[in-house]
């Protein structure tokens, strides 16, 4: 279907039709060790959190509604959602992440149910708050489980739902990265961030600087991000630069 913008035409996918790259060719060669159980291979898994807001028209993707209209805009965010967990899914089958997704836009009752429907049983609401309250809130959450006595500190990661070029590699990239780092960022075009990873030694005990006194939703969180982080001397490391979809022309790569 073609909708009218303010300024220009723009053909939208058909449903089902939207170009995401392949999760990858990545497999992997890991094999437990005779002393490695299955239990103690799930505890040292780095935790990775989506955080993603339910896909209902009219509570979502609002600033891209305002141009191709609620509806599309919900079709949009629920494709993109069901990719970025497709992605995750796609390394949690191969033992390299603990899936746990956290939720707005729905009751907790409610989004425990949806997310059972998405194969994830980890699911938690974001409750509410500024986004740095709120990803601060879901580690805290996330590592509250970690409480038994196999169980360590994890590397975790927090990503969001609305990145249609988001493949495995991204994500294994990451990992690899807080094995030498501390703090890994995924630069976003918009100023802010697709990724924050934070190694097992800046979440016991959580790390408040990264997600307090940071200008949410500007074109400043990464650059106030890493400046924190050079404050606190810690070792970082930045992953490719990606674009999210919050704006017409961040469906250009979609556009007929």
């Amino acid at each position: 279907k073609t909708f009218r913008a303010r300024v220009k035409t723009i053909n939208l996918p058909k449903r089902n039709h939207i170009q995401f790259p392949p999760l990858t060719s990545f497999k992997s060669n890991k094999k437990l060790s005779p002393k490695m159980t299955l239990e103690t291979a799930s505890n040292k898994r780095p935790i990775l959190i989506l955080m993603t807001k339910l896909a209902v028209e009219g509570h979502c993707k609002t600033r891209l509604a305002a141009n191709i209209g609620p509806k599309n805009a919900a079709r949009i965010q629920g494709e993109l959602t069901k990719h970025t967990i497709a992605v995750a899914q796609s390394l949690a089958k191969r033992w390299l992440v603990e899936v746990h997704l956290a939720i707005s836009g729905i009751s907790s009752k409610e989004g425990q149910k949806w997310g059972l429907n998405q194969g994830l049983k980890n699911v938690f609401h974001q409750g509410e708050g500024d986004l740095g309250l709120r990803m601060k809130r879901q580690i805290l959450q996330s590592h509250k489980k970690l409480t038994t006595k196999n169980s360590i500190n994890r590397t975790t990661l927090l990503i969001g739902t609305d990145l249609p070029t988001l493949c495995q590699l991204d994500l294994i990239k990451a990992i690899k990265e807080l094995e030498s780092n501390e703090m890994v960022l995924g630069p976003a075009l918009d100023g802010g961030y697709w990724l924050l990873g934070l190694s097992e030694q800046l979440v016991n005990p959580l790390v408040s600087w990264p997600f307090d006194s940071i200008a949410w939703g500007t074109n400043q969180v990464l650059r106030q991000t890493i400046s924190k982080a050079k404050e606190k001397d810690i070792r970082y490391a930045l992953l490719r630069e990606q674009n999210d979809v919050d704006h017409l022309n961040d469906l250009s790569p979609w556009q007929g």
